[in-house]
Order: C-alpha cells, then structure tokens, then sequence
C-alpha cells in the first residue's frame, strides 16, 4: 500500500492517541473523556500495527527532512514504556538517510518516574506538562478520579523531569478561576517551578450533552472573554518588561509572527487549518483534534494511507473553511492578519450584527492585541533589522521611566514583584 500521495501537503502533523480517550484522571474540564462514548467496545490500546502504520505512514507522507511524532491522549503514559521503546525502534526502521524524528509527548504527569524520566531523556522526547498554576488553582479542576488534588503528584514529576534533564514544557489550561490570577501563575512557573517554556490554553467548554463541538453556551468554568483578555494582558506586561528571552509563552511568539507577517507558526492564528489531525487508537483518523466526531472523521489508516486521507478534498474543505466563513467584522479588523479569527471551535457566537460565526473569546483578543499592538511593532522592527526581540526591554524601560527616583529597595515599577535592585535596576546599570 502506497503512503504517498500528490495532493497531501509536504508536512503535516498528527496528534497520535495510543489509549484514546482514557485517562487516570477525571479534570472537570476536559473536552476528550466523552470521546470514550465514539467506541462502545474499545480496548482503548493501540496495538503495535496501528503503532508501525501511523509512524510508516507518517515518515513516508513527509517531504520535508524534519517529521514529529506526537503522542497524547488521553494519558499515554497508561501504555506503560515499553510500548513507546517499540515506538521508537520502529522509527528506526523506517527512518529515511536525512529524516529527523522528533517526539513530543503530552501527560498529566502523574504516572512519571525515573524510569520514564529516563526513557524521554535517553530518546531526546520532547514532553508537554498540563499544570494550572499554583496548588489551589491547579487543584481546583484538574483531580484524580477520587476526587483528590493532583498538584503535588505533577510538581514531583516537573522536578523528574529537571532532574533527568528532560526537555519540557508547561501546558497551562486558563479557566474562570485560574484566570483571576495571571501573575500568581505566571510568576509561580517562572519563579518556582523554573519552567521557562509556557502556553496557555483558554478553556471554551459548550454546555451540551454530546461532547462535540455543538451549542452557543458555556460552562462556568469556561474562561470569560473578557477574562481572558486581562489574563494575556497581565501576563504580556510584565514578560515583556523583564523576561523576553529568557521566558518563552507560545501565546505571544504566535502573535508575534503575525506582527512579522508569518501568522501560522501557532495553528489557532494561522489563516487556513487542516494540517493538524487526530489519530485514534484504533486508527481513526479525524480532521483535528477538536473535531473527533463522527461528522469529522476521514478515515482509518489501516484502510486508506494517511497522506491520502490528510490531502482529501474533505479535508481541504476543512481547512479552508477557517478562513471562508469569517464574518464581515473579522475581515476588516485591524488585527486579521494576526488572529486569523483564531480556532474554529471557538466561533460560535454572533456578531454585533447579527452575522454567525464571531469568535467567543473576540472581545479578549482585541483588548490583548490593542494593548500589545505598540511593543509588538517594536520587537517586530528590530527582528526584521537583524537584531534581538529582548532588545525591547531597555526601550521600554527608558521610555517608563519615573519622574521621581527609585529607590533600589523599593518595588520594581515593572510590576515583576521584586525589589528594583534585582530587577530592572540591576540589568540596567
């Protein structure tokens, strides 16, 4: 069976899920659990040729050098390792001269131990850790499935993870609780838990019955638009007064490249989607991740190649649709290029006009993009010019400046929580 397939773009990205929508923990917010309900008599594990298609398949379909291989769930850590050392032998297998392989792997963390630790450093796996903030706020959805916090089990296994030397980084679900206290998170991922990788992910839960993506009404514990417009707000000021470089929030580099004219680098703001699908465990294989639903689904890989099934005209539909249902007031908005109307999932309420398909977290984006918009422009002029987007703190720094003098024991103006000395003061001597 040919994998190959001339209308399939040179890359594309699958969101593997060896145990589908099981998982050890029972989060309050999580959209995936219900998927469970697609497979009435799923074993929910992959078995091992589902595994070798999907990566055979994935290398094969690839024309450029870089390919990733993405695991979550779901928890995958529910395979145990030796499914995953399988994993990767076979991608030693099929790997072509030239080909790179990257693995990412998203967990909740709580089955990781040294022995996994070891397994992720030894095969250079890239791991995504979902964590909430602080205990109180992360505990507050994200339980085990007695009920119990989960806080102090995830922070062991971030300190695992530094301790083997694993890259990772923090995937940080913002609800309507957590998004009351931006810099209480922020800080407490840059201070505490050193963790200089970050992206923030809006919680947009639709009151329904059926798990998908249907309803124009939310959960209370979904993020409010306004909500979220503060959080990024709150967080974007005080990164970019001190911390740009040296922190990394994908939420900001994907606007970013929007002010440098790339929008995409982050699915959400690329203008057309379709490259990101969904693999089952079974192997299933839906247009994205959000949309695993029966309406979604483009095939099996065990019967239609991959490639063909990421290039089919269903799909392209898929993908186009993003940008050829926007609505009037989101192509003339100042701030198209950069959101692109951001995730199709998320566009389900009506414009101040009547007109369908606005996205519900607007009002937060614009108020983000508006305040942003200046230091944006300016860490865009001085990338294009050659030189580093960090450059942009000293210039804001001057132009801040206090009319009255600081003192080096008073609180930084930055807002950074320090005293001045260990902070703008003592980088600016």
């Amino acid at each position: 069976m040919s994998t190959s397939d001339s209308r399939a773009p040179p890359a594309f990205h699958v969101m593997a899920k060896p145990t589908g929508a099981r998982c050890n923990l029972a989060c309050a917010y999580c959209f995936y659990l219900e998927k469970e309900g697609l497979y009435p008599d799923g074993t929910f594990r992959m078995t091992d040729e589902v595994m070798e298609q999907f990566i055979r398949q994935t290398i094969e379909g690839h024309r450029v050098p870089g390919v990733t291989i993405a695991w979550q769930g779901g928890e995958p850590t529910l395979m145990g390792p030796d499914f995953f050392r399988r994993a990767v032998a076979v991608q030693k297998k099929y790997a072509r001269p030239g080909t790179r392989i990257e693995n990412t792997f998203q967990t909740n963390g709580v089955l990781l131990d040294d022995e996994w630790c070891r397994f992720f450093h030894d095969n250079n796996f890239l791991v995504g850790l979902s964590m909430d903030g602080p205990a109180e706020l992360h505990d507050t959805y994200r339980r085990d499935r007695r009920g119990r916090g989960t806080f102090d089990r995830v922070f062991a296994a971030a300190r695992l993870l530094q301790k083997h030397r694993v890259a990772f980084n923090i995937l940080c679900a913002v609800n309507s609780t957590n998004a009351d206290y931006p810099l209480e998170v922020y800080r407490f991922f840059r201070d505490e838990l050193s963790a200089p990788y970050i992206q923030f992910i809006p919680i947009v839960e639709r009151e329904n019955k059926t798990g998908f993506q249907e309803g124009n009404t939310v959960t209370d514990r979904s993020v409010r638009p306004d909500q979220w417009g503060r959080f990024l707000i709150a967080i974007f000021d005080a990164w970019v007064r001190r911390d740009v470089g040296r922190m990394f929030v994908l939420n900001f580099d994907g606007a970013l490249a929007g002010w440098l004219g790339m929008a995409g680098t982050v699915c959400v703001f690329a203008p057309t989607c379709g490259l990101g699908v969904a693999l089952e465990h079974n192997g299933d294989l839906y247009s994205c991740d959000h949309f695993v639903e029966p309406d979604y689904l483009l095939g099996n890989i065990l019967e239609t190649p991959l490639a063909k099934l990421v290039g089919s005209e269903k799909q392209r539909r898929f993908g186009a649709a993003k940008r050829d249902t926007l609505p009037r007031c989101c192509r003339e908005c100042a701030f198209l290029a950069v959101c692109n109307g951001e995730c199709p999932k998320n566009r389900f309420v009506e414009t101040p006009d009547g007109e369908g398909g606005l996205n519900y977290l607007c009002e937060g984006y614009k108020a983000f993009f508006s305040h942003a918009d200046r230091p944006m422009r300016m860490m865009a002029g001085l990338l294009r010019q050659g030189r580093y987007a960090d450059e942009v703190m000293p210039m804001l720094a001057a132009e801040e400046k206090p009319a009255a003098r600081v003192g080096r024991n008073d609180p930084c103006p930055c807002g950074s929580g320090l005293k001045y000395k260990k902070c703008c003061g003592g980088r600016n001597r």
